[in-house]
């Protein structure tokens, strides 16, 4: 065999020989994001597992004479006594984690799960709409702090980019994030919602 076909086939054998190496490669990836993910999934059902303890997530209340909407808009939304929405937001959901450990996610009854969001604040509390993902109302008696922040499991934005509502559900204290489409708002609910927590703690000190 003269020295070219000698050549020929090696480099012939080389390419494939390099073919079965990449598939080989590829394979062994695609098994460990496979695995990655097995465990991921299981480690969000041994959470929510160890969540189970928490109670079912409260719906907003039905208003007298007003008609529920899925995706209500600052003209339609009422509160009680027919007055419009304290406030009203179009953003992000980011996720709850314990009250002051940012880390510590809650996945029980969807509250792990992000989506987009829409927030109304009125005088009963705080009515979070999520198109997709399970709806919670958080009464104004459970609330506990609004703040700004940066972070909350796993997702981290520029200081002050993220707004967390604290608030009571069962014998838990949790921290929600939440993102407005126009984030220069957040000051405005931190405000808001506060001033709603003192009058409240005020008031109720009176009775």
């Amino acid at each position: 065999m003269t020295p070219v076909i000698l050549l020929a086939a090696e480099k012939e054998s080389a390419e494939v020989t390099d073919w079965a190496a990449r598939v080989g490669w590829l394979v062994g990836l695609a098994l460990f994001v496979a695995l990655i993910y097995w465990l991921m999934r299981e480690g969000w059902k041994w959470r929510g597992t160890l969540q189970g303890d928490l109670p079912e997530l409260p719906s907003a209340p039905d208003e007298p004479g007003a008609e529920k909407l899925a995706h209500p808009s600052p003209a339609t939304t009422l509160n009680g006594g027919g007055k419009p929405p304290l406030l009203t937001l179009s953003g992000r959901y980011h996720g709850s984690t314990t009250a002051g450990q940012w880390l510590d996610r809650i996945v029980a009854h969807g509250l792990g799960t992000r989506s987009r969001v829409r927030l109304t604040l009125t005088d009963t509390g705080l009515d979070v709409v999520r198109p997709g993902a399970t709806d919670f109302f958080v009464p104004v008696a459970a609330l506990r702090e609004a703040r700004l922040d940066k972070g909350i499991a796993g997702k981290v934005l520029t200081e002050g980019g993220l707004l967390v509502v604290t608030w009571a559900h069962g014998e838990r204290l949790i921290d929600s994030g939440f993102r407005s489409d126009t984030a220069a708002e957040h000051n405005e609910w931190v405000d808001v919602i506060n001033s709603m927590i003192n009058t409240n703690s005020t008031e109720g000190a009176e009775r």
